[in-house]
Formats: structure tokens, C-alpha cells, sequence
């Protein structure tokens, strides 16, 4: 007697059907491969996506280093506070506007960025992918990320 598959028209609600999960496995999964990475460089995950920011586009109020990582600045803030007392950046007072704060990084955070030019090479290599795959998973991911934030449902920045 042969097998009958089930699709997910037959059952919309199976578990390996839904891309939420598949996304949070992935999310979950991949997350889990930079903590070993980052760990010499006293990052987290999270920290890494700020400085990454920083980086890139330091000096940046603290309003639109949020809106960079789609966090919300209280959570945030934590974030920045740790960084600041390991050394790797300050928040000052903007000086063209006394309600925001600017953070920046110090010497110590700038040079921490030859070490974490590491991380991405690691992380490909740990994942086994290819470059060209990767990008057009990033590419997709871009795609899936605008389209959520497009139907206007609160959650997404």
C-alpha cells in the first residue's frame, strides 16, 4: 500500500509547514554559532550587532542606533550601558540637542573592530555554506523583513 503524503494544504497548522518556525529554529541555530566566535572578543550576540552599528556609523544618537538594530531603546539601553563599562564606547549628551544622547566609540571599541573582521569568515565556515548562498538567503530574509513591516502589524520597526 503506498504511503499517502500529507501537504500542507491537508494540514495548514503541521510544524514543519510554518515559516515562523523555520525562522526561529534558523534564528535560534545561527545565533548559537557566534557565541563561541564572539565569546574571545567579550561580545554577545546582541552587543556584536551594535558595534557592527557603530562601526559603520558612529558617532549616532541613541534614537537612530535604535532604529539601525529595529530595537526598542529599552532594550537598548542595557545594551550600551555594558558596552560603556567594558570600555568600548560612551554616551554623551548631543551637543545640538540636550535631550539625546550620542554614543560613540572610544579607542578601545574602534580597535576591537580588527579582531571581529574574524567573525564573518568563522561564521560562513562554521555554517559550511557558500558566500553566494548565504547573500541570497540574505537577500530573501531583506525581503521577508520589509513585506512584515509593510502590513503594518506593531512588532516590527
Amino acid at each position: 500500500m503506498a504511503e499517502t503524503k500529507i501537504t500542507q494544504v491537508d494540514n495548514p497548522l503541521a510544524l514543519e509547514h510554518q515559516v515562523c518556525f523555520a525562522l526561529a529554529v534558523a534564528a535560534r541555530s545561527v545565533i548559537g554559532l557566534y557565541r563561541p566566535v564572539l565569546e574571545p572578543l567579550g561580545l554577545t550576540h546582541p552587543q556584536y550587532l551594535v558595534m557592527l552599528a557603530l562601526w559603520e556609523f558612529e558617532p549616532v544618537s541613541v534614537k537612530d542606533l535604535s532604529g539601525m538594530l529595529q530595537l526598542e531603546p529599552a532594550t537598548l539601553s542595557p545594551l550600551l550601558k555594558r558596552l560603556e563599562a567594558a570600555g568600548l564606547l560612551r554616551r554623551d549628551r548631543s551637543a545640538t540637542d540636550e535631550r539625546s544622547l550620542a554614543v560613540a566609540l572610544t579607542d578601545k571599541g574602534r580597535a576591537l573592530r580588527n579582531e571581529a573582521l574574524n567573525v564573518p569568515p568563522a561564521i560562513v565556515e562554521r555554517l559550511g555554506m557558500d558566500v553566494d548562498e548565504l547573500m541570497d538567503l540574505h537577500a530573501r530574509l531583506t525581503r521577508v523583513i520589509a513585506a512584515a513591516k509593510e502590513s503594518g502589524i506593531t512588532g516590527t520597526r
